[in-house]
């Protein structure tokens, strides 16, 4: 039986397009999802070294940023001897669309000594997607000692060795044999290099300036923000439609391409601390906004889109989910561009740039109207017609996230409530934007105060259809299903509507406290869905566990809406998981509480590094008062 490969125990350095994914050790074996990939291809499945005929015994793995790693091994040589007298490190590290490997033996031996290393690689030829359902190339890839081609001839790598190894290629196997004499107490260092190239892929590597760290006064958090900005620089990307612009990837190894949703939720979240790549993601979506209808790939005009890959993607080992290379099929990318472009001029984004995506913004709120409700109620919805499109479109986008409190699929068309609370946000954004940039006479779409009654004529309403009551009181439902009746499941999607203006005062605090809750509140980061809910289990994907942006985008909320002290302790909590992952924190983690273990329990087929769960230490730096707060 085929399965998603587990990643939790992995060792990975990114650096857009480059990818490479290996054991602990170092050693990439080529099981589950090791590998070295370019864009959304598995190029070499195996790189394995060996000193005298034997793997060296790894002892540390040292992080030296996202894009780099040091391996530390040593070589048993003497029996009787009990200290390891001779040690190999190999550092990895990955830059643009290159990945290159040092190693160094060193000795503390009376005499010289030699020492035959072998470097074994595997060529192939597998996409990305079929690694995540557990498949594999079965076609050999055509090797030689200088590079190959793995896809066609638009696909195409270079190797290049240091230390004059002896080369042998044997299809589809490289091997490298270095005959190295390291001197009495000294070292000697030799490695080798692989340059890739997809001429096809429409998302490259991002050359532009890279993010600067920013400096807090507590260690913990500077740990955390030192790993957390090197890893979103290497999930830099630019679209070749739109080169100069950089926005961040979704997150390594399963979504290395643009994703409207995550982009613009991780660039929102760096704006205390950059413009740049909200400029760019803006840009670059825009580019690519919707222009007609398709039901296949679920355009819309003035839509923003969900997903851009090489080719089409089957989602489901079944193939009943299989999505075209650019998909629409998101319910929220588009208000939440929207408020985006928002907040990006508020907090510093040339008026210039901003002035030029006025057009996209007026196509961006026509969607609201003509196409975001399909059925006229004043809400925003979703349904897929094609039978092989996403089943849900809202950030829990697996099938079986939107339930009812005695764990049933709720039926769509699905409104989602934190849905709302971004086109409430997003026509509040609109009207501001308008009444800044666009004179009366130029408003030809709509005006400022068209939008600003569309928020409170949606907030009337969500008042009226959301809100539920069990033995703990009134609470928003997860979703409106198909016969307009609220979805009683107590979900983490109440907590987006926070700092969206949608709630009134008294309605905040019911959900502030509801999030608070035991149920809701692991210890580390908000549930995705209560505890006592039927289908709860604490590593189900959208039903249970923990994920890191969900959390932060909830203790944000909860400081604009003067929730301060419930914020900080969010962000505590958070700060607890990430030491606990290694100061990375991961796309999503167990439910499971804090008072049952630390470290938190990983769910093991989690993204890391993972552009909105990195930049979620940004929103927590602010919770604890290290950066300034809006």
């Amino acid at each position: 039986m085929q399965h998603q490969p587990y990643i939790h125990n992995l060792s990975c350095v990114v650096a857009a397009p480059i990818q490479a994914w290996s054991e602990p050790t170092g050693q990439i074996l080529g099981l589950g999802a090791q590998g070295i990939y370019c864009s959304d291809e598995r190029i070499i499945r195996q790189a394995v070294i060996s000193v005298n005929g034997d793997e060296p015994d790894w002892v540390s793995t040292q992080p030296l940023d996202g894009s780099a790693a040091a391996y530390l091994s040593f070589i048993r040589m003497d029996p009787a001897a009990s200290d390891p007298l001779v040690s190999l490190q190999r550092t990895r590290s990955a830059t643009g669309g290159r990945m290159s490997e040092t190693f160094e033996l060193r000795s503390a031996l009376a005499e010289a000594t030699e020492f035959s290393i072998e470097l074994r690689l595997i060529a192939d030829n597998t996409p990305l997607a079929d690694i995540k359902l557990g498949k594999s190339s079965t076609e050999p890839v055509t090797t030689n000692i200088a590079g190959w081609k793995w896809r066609d001839d638009n696909t195409h790598l270079v190797l290049s060795f240091e230390g004059s190894p002896q080369v042998n290629a044997q299809t589809p196997v490289v091997t490298a044999i270095w005959n190295v004499t390291v001197p009495a107490g000294g070292a000697a260092s030799f490695g080798w290099a692989v340059t890739a190239h997809d001429a096809d892929a429409p998302m490259v590597g991002s050359t532009a300036k890279p993010l600067k760290i920013p400096s807090v006064a507590d260690p913990s958090m500077q740990q955390l923000l030192h790993r957390a900005v090197s890893d979103l620089n290497g999930l830099r990307m630019t679209d070749r439609l739109s080169p100069s612009d950089s926005f961040l990837a979704a997150g390594a190894p399963w979504f290395f391409t643009m994703f409207g949703r995550d982009s613009i939720i991780a660039a929102r979240m760096l704006l205390p601390i950059d413009t740049t790549i909200a400029g760019g993601t803006l840009r670059a979506l825009a580019q690519r906004q919707g222009e007609s209808i398709d039901a296949d790939s679920a355009e819309q005009p003035g839509k923003i889109l969900h997903e851009v890959r090489r080719a089409t993607t089957t989602v489901t080992a079944d193939g009943r989910v299989c999505l075209p290379p650019v998909y629409f099929g998101t319910v929220d990318a588009t208000p939440l561009w929207i408020i985006l472009l928002r907040d990006a001029w508020r907090s510093g984004l040339p008026e210039k740039e901003v002035k030029a995506l006025l057009p996209h913004l007026e196509r961006a709120l026509a969607w609201l109207h003509n196409h975001g409700d399909s059925d006229g109620d004043g809400f925003l919805e979703y349904l897929d017609t094609t039978g092989h499109g996403l089943a849900n479109q809202g950030w829990k986008d697996s099938a079986d996230s939107i339930r009812w409190h005695d764990g049933r699929l709720a039926q769509g068309p699905i409104a989602l409530c934190e849905v709302q609370g971004y086109a409430y946000a997003a026509a509040i954004a609109g009207a501001e934007l308008l009444e800044a940039f666009a004179p009366a006479e130029d408003q030809t779409a709509s005006t400022p105060q068209h939008w600003r009654d569309y928020a409170k004529n949606m907030a009337d309403r969500f008042r009226a259809s959301f809100w539920c009551m069990d033995e703990d009181g009134p609470y928003p439902a997860i979703a409106l299903d198909a016969d307009k009746n609220p979805v009683d499941a107590v979900a983490s999607n109440m907590g987006h509507l926070l700092g969206t203006g949608i709630l009134n005062p008294a309605e905040t605090a019911t959900v502030v406290s509801r999030l608070m809750g035991p149920t809701m509140f692991s210890g580390y980061g908000i549930r995705t869905l209560s505890s006592t809910n039927a289908s709860y289990w604490p590593t189900r994907y959208h039903a249970g566990a923990v994920w890191t942006h969900d959390t932060a985008l909830i203790l944000s909320g909860m400081v604009t809406d003067g929730y301060s002290a419930e914020a900080r302790i969010l962000a505590d909590g958070l700060l607890a998981a990430a030491r606990g992952f290694d100061w990375r924190l991961p796309e999503l983690f167990s439910g499971q509480g804090a008072d049952q273990g630390w470290p938190p329990v990983p769910y093991p087929a989690s993204c890391h590094p993972q552009a909105w769960a990195a930049a979620s230490a940004i929103p927590m730096a602010q919770a604890l008062g290290l950066l300034p707060s809006p």
